[in-house]
């Protein structure tokens, strides 16, 4: 294994320790994610600046905000990440209200996907980007009724940020759905695979590669093919690596990270462990293709994309987390 991929997991799981130590009562899988947020871009996590970002979210939102909410210190890293937080906070919530008049409901997920847009659009282009995130999420809604809900909001986002056209990019996905659901359960899991090949196609044999990659996954006894991580290995297959070398490497990733303190299978599952070594494998390799065969535009796609699949399931455990805690005090 490379010494510098060597060095990033060092430092993810430096990150974890340090997100558990100051946020203690948090959601473990937030910490691990918000270390992952740090380790993507080689720096240690900035727990005070964590704190500061937290405290002006609670200056700024009411006490029953869904930005207090469970995700809440999730987004104070993505703040703290960024060279103009304050004005980023104040676009977010700007955003997730323009989300709002159009129908989308409040959520940890309206949260991130607020986030997404405000960070990445111009001011001026809000309404337009909050618009087409909506087209987007009705076609979605329209080709699939049960499968598409607030969990589908951070896609939807991302969706709105391209250059895709709505109609025949949800056309796509159809498509995909209808030839991958031969192969992989249907479902959510599926649903937003499409999503993620859709966003990242290039060539016209994604679905070959991905079928590949998933059969190498499955001979080591991994498997990726869950509906946690199927999207995860979509965004795998966009990588311009040999199969087997993303394999062996997301395999070493898993082992090495499942011996440290921390990481054991009473701590974090499987499935989020493969998401974990994955993000890292598939960053460490856009780094290094970044000036060559890999495009600027898509290297950024799958870094975000990475992130987009693991804030949704960040926020969907911190969903479940709040339910329960209310099931409990009922």
């Amino acid at each position: 294994m490379l010494e510098q991929h060597t060095a990033r997991i060092e430092l993810f799981v430096s990150n974890t320790h340090m997100m558990k130590k100051a946020f203690k009562w948090q959601n473990a899988m937030i910490h691990r994610l918000a270390a992952l947020l740090y380790t993507s871009e080689n720096k240690t996590v900035d727990t005070d600046g964590i704190k500061i970002s937290h405290d002006r979210i609670k200056e700024h939102t009411g006490l029953f905000s869904t930005f207090r909410g469970n995700t809440a210190i999730l987004l104070s890293s993505f703040l703290t990440l960024a060279p103009e937080r304050e004005d980023l906070l104040a676009d977010s919530l700007m955003v997730y209200d323009m989300m709002k008049e159009h129908k989308f409901r409040a959520s940890d997920y309206l949260v991130i996907a607020a986030y997404q847009i405000a960070a990445h659009t111009p001011k001026e282009q809000f309404e337009d980007a909050v618009q087409r995130a909506k087209l987007f999420y009705d076609l979605m809604k329209t080709e699939h009724s049960f499968l598409t809900g607030k969990d589908d909001y951070i896609f939807a986002s991302m969706l709105a940020l391209s250059t895709l056209e709505p109609e025949p990019a949800v056309a796509r996905m159809e498509e995909l759905y209808t030839e991958l659901r031969r192969e992989f359960s249907a479902g959510n899991g599926l649903h937003t695979l499409t999503q993620v090949l859709t966003l990242g196609e290039h060539s016209t044999q994604v679905g070959t590669r991905l079928l590949e990659l998933n059969d190498v996954f499955r001979a080591t006894g991994l498997r990726m093919d869950k509906a946690q991580t199927l999207p995860t290995l979509g965004v795998l297959s966009l990588l311009p690596i040999d199969t087997g070398t993303i394999v062996e490497e997301v395999s070493q990733t898993f082992e090495e990270l499942r011996q440290q303190k921390g990481f054991g299978p009473w701590s974090v599952t499987k499935q989020e462990l493969l998401l974990h070594s994955s993000a890292l494998v598939a960053t460490s390799h856009v780094e290094n293709l970044q000036k060559g065969v890999l495009t600027t535009s898509l290297s950024t796609s799958i870094v975000n994309m990475l992130i987009a699949q693991q804030a949704a399931m960040a926020a969907a455990a911190a969903s479940a987390a709040a339910a329960a805690s209310s099931s409990s005090s009922s």
